[in-house]
């Protein structure tokens, strides 16, 4: 009997012990929660399409430090996401393991202008351990992992758009009968990070040139009518959870851009009541901020080729600085300049002025650019 009475005590205090060092851990980490963990750090992406894109060796154990370095010293992970301090956001959703000098640029821009916020990273078909990712055969993840504010992410779209509309929608629709999936998928998944983490979401095919400050905006892309290439709100903001909402009971993924401008459009005329998105112009509608074209797309895309075309820039910097003066970034249009092969390095175009100002660790790492 009093075997018994001291094994009891033995496991309650066993127990105790126990729950103090977990008390003491969630003091101390309270911004690591469980539902986190699993949407930014799930280690095998989503695949509704077949892969044939290079992959490496399985992701052994791995900690994220606060840099967005990955190591391998032991199984549990760390990291900085959106929640506690919200950053600025990029999505791949093809899966390129590889990404384009473009989006290269994007994100380098993105991270050294703003070198006080943090840059995030989401692909695909990453999986979680940048070790696995190593050169010559991956440039772009060693070389954007080296700066300090940019963190690269998995990105698992089941995880990201649960407890949202999307999640029903998701689970239903066939990728094998979407005209521009990646495109679908990506205007849904910048709505739901947006949704849950709150920050600045900027498409892979911007190059900023100015640094950026957190507030609710949208811009437009030309006369009434709005863009989704930009983007910043709150975490939880009703003009994003009517978007999600929208997204998927007006859903028509045969439509370009039905999920993405246009939604914007029809949500942002519902939001002020408005058919005249103009009256708005750099004004403030019910707490948005409806940004001038000249902030994000500053040439339209009816002239994409204006950014390639050479023999425009010269070296004259102050031309170039005057003109794009009230710019904060400027959309390449990579839907359709992405079609067309053009030189960079010795252009002497705005593109290469941009690459060379910009991101120049991008620029020269490169001996061509296309």
């Amino acid at each position: 009997m009093k075997q018994h009475k001291m094994s009891l005590r033995m496991v309650i205090g066993i127990f105790v012990v126990a729950l103090i060092v977990f008390l003491i851990y969630m003091v101390n980490n309270p911004h690591r929660s469980m539902l986190n963990y699993a949407i930014f750090m799930q280690s095998t992406p989503m695949n509704n399409q077949g892969d044939n894109s290079r992959k490496p060796t399985e992701a052994s154990p791995m900690e994220l430090t606060a840099s967005g370095q990955v190591s391998s010293k032991n199984t549990r992970i760390q990291h900085q996401h959106p929640t506690k301090e919200p950053g600025i956001m990029f999505v791949q959703t093809s899966n390129e393991l590889d990404p384009s000098p473009l989006v290269m640029c994007s994100i380098e821009s993105a991270a050294r202008l703003n070198e006080k916020k943090t840059v995030y990273f989401f692909m695909r078909a990453f999986n979680g351990n940048i070790s696995a990712y190593q050169e010559p055969e991956y440039k772009a993840i060693p070389l954007l992992s080296s700066f300090k504010n940019v963190v690269i992410l998995p990105l698992n779209p089941k995880e990201l758009f649960s407890d949202t509309p999307l999640a029903g929608w998701y689970e239903k629709v066939d990728p094998s009968k979407e005209s521009y999936w990646f495109h679908v998928l990506a205007d849904g998944c910048r709505l739901a990070l947006l949704w849950k983490y709150g920050g600045i979401y900027l498409d892979t095919d911007i190059i900023s040139i100015k640094p950026l400050d957190f507030k609710n905006f949208l811009c437009e892309e030309s006369s009434n009518y709005a863009n989704n290439a930009a983007l910043g709100f709150n975490r939880s903001h009703s003009f994003i959870k009517s978007c999600l909402r929208d997204f998927v009971e007006d859903y028509n993924g045969a439509d370009w851009g039905h999920q993405g401008p246009k939604l914007m459009t029809r949500m942002l005329k519902k939001w002020c009541r408005t058919d005249d998105l103009d009256y708005f112009r750099n004004r403030k509608c019910k707490g948005i901020l409806y940004l001038s074209s000249n902030w994000f797309y500053p040439v339209p895309y009816t002239n994409w080729e204006k950014i390639f075309e050479e023999d425009t820039w010269n070296g004259n910097n102050e031309v170039i600085i005057n003109e794009f003066s009230k710019t904060s970034g400027i959309h390449v249009w990579n839907f359709l300049s992405g079609r067309h092969k053009a030189h960079v390095k010795g252009s002497k175009s705005l593109i290469e002025y941009l690459f060379s100002k910009d991101c120049p660790t991008t620029y020269n790492s490169f001996e061509e650019m296309i």
